[in-house]
């Protein structure tokens, strides 16, 4: 199984590949992969600090909290929708990308389109003032 992304919470390349003793003994160099597979020291600790996020057991109350704020901060916008620690602007058009990145770096946020959505997946250590500060540029991108 090959599992990535997550081991680093998103914020690093990293990516590990799980199997069998029998199936590694079998495993050679043609089956080599580039630096996402080549553990490197700063990709690592950045695993082990989100798979110690999640371990420690709070992470169902962050998520609990950040919906919380995120429903509150985009209740009031057409095309807004929640679910756990996801947030969502629809509109009815693409997003102007150039346009909508600078109001929301305007807002200290940084947040990525796509096609005609506006999303936020905060991290699960993100604290309530940050959620409502992302919330208010994701409002400020959808009235742009």
């Amino acid at each position: 199984m090959c599992v990535g992304k997550a081991l680093t919470g998103g914020y690093m390349t990293l990516a590990a590949t799980l199997c069998t003793a029998a199936v590694a003994e079998r495993l050679d160099g043609p089956l080599m992969h580039g630096p996402t597979f080549m553990a490197n020291p700063l990709a690592t600790a950045a695993a082990i600090a989100s798979t110690d996020l999640l371990e420690n057991g709070t992470w169902r109350e962050d998520v609990a909290r950040i919906e919380r704020g995120l429903t509150a901060g985009l209740a009031d916008v057409p095309g807004s929708r929640v679910l756990g620690a996801i947030g969502v602007i629809e509109l009815d058009s693409p997003v102007d990308v150039a346009a909508m990145t600078a109001v929301a770096v305007s807002h200290g946020v940084w947040l990525r389109p796509f096609r005609n959505l506006i999303y936020t997946m905060p991290p699960y250590v993100t604290d309530d003032a940050d959620v409502a500060l992302i919330c208010e540029a994701m409002v400020a991108c959808a009235s742009s």
